[in-house]
């Protein structure tokens, strides 16, 4: 058996693994190509790797931060499964240490060009832009989203969501969109031809077509993902509870919700303020 045979094999098997494990079918795709890849360039087999051949692969990419701790999750998971199972008996990948990721600044759609992208003609677009943009939903919830999953509670109407590693959650809808939705057919709010949904890539191409157009002269692109930032700063910028603000964009961590949040340059000079008091 050669050595490209043997990942194959192992690999096959860790993707039933996973697909047992009930894992998202984009998670179980990324790993798998991730661990696919690095498999045909570094060859030999899964039990032969060195730490030391791991950090030539790595160092000979030009990658950015973020792609390089994507790959890595994805090797330290097949390694942790290799060794759980006795298939090997060391694992390079988890001697590697997570890449520095620069903290990023939110990039929130600015207010002028939301306010007028609410009047876009295509109604598909202006829901999609509210959803993103009041309620803080990813495109991939956008897109498959039912009139059905509307709920009531006690201070109005609800959105059941399934986010990011299948983790649910309801999200509060202003009384318009409720109305809308609800008035809308039974089914997605975002049909496709073939009687499913728009797709996630579909969606934001429409959304974001309309957004850059409002604001041509923005170096910085404009889609569904800074109408999310735009929501997680206006939702921090009302309440101040961040708390709040992650159980609305479904993160899992407080730290991922502060990327969302941009903080008005007034709050932050009224704290330098507030620290410099005295002096």
């Amino acid at each position: 058996m050669t050595g490209l045979t043997k990942w194959a094999r192992e690999i096959a098997a860790w993707q039933t693994y996973m697909t047992a494990r009930k894992l998202r079918v984009a998670t179980i795709d990324l790993r798998v190509y991730h661990v696919t890849r690095f498999s045909r360039e570094v060859g030999g087999t899964p039990e032969s790797l060195t730490f030391d051949g791991l950090t030539a692969w790595v160092a000979g990419k030009p990658w950015l931060p973020n792609t390089a701790r994507a790959y890595r999750a994805s090797l330290r998971s097949f390694y942790s499964w290799a060794l759980a199972t006795g298939r090997v008996t060391h694992s390079p990948p988890h001697l590697w240490l997570p890449p520095n990721v620069p903290r990023a600044l939110p990039r929130p759609t600015p207010e002028a060009v939301y306010r007028i992208a609410l009047r876009a003609t295509d109604p598909r677009v202006r829901l999609a832009v509210r959803l993103g943009g009041a309620c803080g939903l990813r495109r991939g919830e956008i897109a498959k989203a039912k009139r059905e999953h509307v709920q009531d509670d006690l201070a109005g109407h609800c959105l059941w969501v399934r986010g990011k590693g299948g983790h649910e959650r309801l999200v509060p809808l202003p009384d318009e969109i409720a109305r809308e939705i609800l008035r809308m057919p039974a089914g997605y709010l975002f049909p496709s031809s073939h009687g499913r949904h728009l797709t996630p890539a579909h969606l934001g191409k429409l959304v974001a077509s309309e957004l850059q157009a409002i604001e041509a002269r923005l170096d910085s692109k404009l889609t569904t993902h800074t109408l999310r930032h735009r929501a997680g700063t206006r939702a921090y910028d009302q309440t101040k509870d961040l708390r709040a603000v992650q159980e609305l964009l479904g993160h899992s961590k407080p730290e991922t919700t502060a990327i969302y949040t941009q903080v008005s340059r007034a709050a932050v000079r009224a704290a330098m303020m507030g620290a410099a008091d005295g002096l």
